[in-house]
């Protein structure tokens, strides 16, 4: 455990943003290769793919690399709030306590890169990594109000996420002559306006909301007509998140319409709902009463955050799925700068996955 200690320090304090994890990749490869483990890499991505054993059937862990970019103590910088230089380290600790077990099949470990985009799942998959996959678990440390410290859930029923980045697109025009051009941050205002008083079935939790908009320079006297703003959308369930993202698309229409100018945007991330396993989840809840005890098995967690995780069995529906909770007493909460944890829950969460993985591959 003082060699996973050592390598959630690095990791932590070595933090690269969604497609730059190319510094983690070395250092977790050269770490594996250290010990024996064949890995592959891909000359055009980072991440990593590292397997032990041999033979039928494959079980897969896998573990995301990327950190935020946000401001901690006024400074913008890559920045592990999310927990996945914890679940880099725990799918080490796990591939080191595995790789000299007796294994009757594969066991492979994906180093993934650029779940915040959404967009590094899908990578994977094209890559064919996950096509002779039988069972893939994830994990992901939760936050204190959702799991106490010490306790495991089988799975996390993740919600669908998209994050949109727009542009307004129009003439600027002198302060003294508002007639002459339709102002941008008048057009934002009205765009926030018209998302929240977007509607669909109550019953399905979902929210929408702009997390950024830009627009004005230096000069007071000019009215602004550029912007840039962005969107943050979630729902509990992929059939929401459409009706959820069509509303908008007809507030932007109207809009740009309405005020004469032109309104851009694109998808920067897409992340889906989870499709859950029911034998994937029974061989966690296994594993979990295992190597933690039956008092430690907690509930499903059903969470409006996301997680591109769930494209593996979207485009791959034979693959069995899913996602351990590790309660951690995480606070102030994911995402925020300085968030912090329990380290202590690392080596439980190894022991976690291994007994997991055990199961699995003793139930063929």
């Amino acid at each position: 455990m003082d060699q996973v200690e050592e390598v959630f320090r690095h990791l932590h304090t070595h933090p690269e943003i969604s497609w730059e994890e190319y510094h983690t990749t070395d250092y977790i490869k050269q770490l594996l290769e250290q010990e024996g483990i064949s890995v592959q890499t891909f000359s055009n991505m980072p991440g990593l793919v590292a397997e032990i054993g041999s033979g039928k059937p494959v079980v897969a862990v896998r573990a995301d690399m990327d950190a935020l970019w946000q401001e901690v103590d006024g400074e913008f910088k890559a920045n592990h709030s999310c927990g996945h230089d914890a679940h880099m380290t725990i799918a080490i600790g796990t591939l080191l306590a595995l790789k000299d077990t007796p294994l009757d099949g594969t066991v492979r470990f994906l180093f993934q890169p650029a779940e915040e985009k959404g967009t590094g799942a899908l990578a994977f998959v094209e890559k064919g990594v996950v096509d002779d996959i039988d069972h893939l678990y994830g994990m992901h440390l939760r936050p204190g109000e959702e799991l106490e410290n010490g306790k495991f859930s089988p799975v996390i029923k993740h919600g669908a996420a998209r994050f949109i980045h727009g542009k307004i697109v129009g003439d600027d025009a002198h302060g003294a002559r508002p007639h002459l051009n339709a102002n941008a941050i008048d057009i934002g205002t009205e765009l926030n306006q018209l998302i929240q008083g977007i509607h669909i079935n109550p019953m399905v939790p979902y929210s929408i909301k702009m997390t950024s908009f830009q627009a004005g320079g230096k000069s007071d006297n000019i009215i602004p007509g550029n912007a840039s703003f962005s969107i943050d959308m979630r729902a509990q369930t992929n059939e929401a998140m459409e009706q959820l993202h069509e509303q908008f698309n007809k507030a932007v229409k109207s809009l740009a319409q309405y005020h004469n100018v032109q309104m851009d945007w694109d998808l920067s991330a897409n992340i889906a709902a989870s499709v859950t396993n029911d034998e994937a989840i029974n061989f966690m809840s296994q594993g979990i009463s295992r190597a933690a005890g039956h008092d430690s098995l907690a509930q499903p967690i059903v969470t409006t955050g996301g997680d591109d995780f769930h494209f593996y069995t979207i485009k791959r529906p034979h693959l069995k799925a899913t996602m351990l909770g590790v309660g951690c007493d995480l606070a102030p909460g994911l995402h925020h700068p300085k968030m912090t944890f329990d380290h202590g829950a690392i080596p439980k969460a190894v022991d976690v996955l291994s007994e997991a993985v055990k199961v699995t591959l003793e139930n063929y």
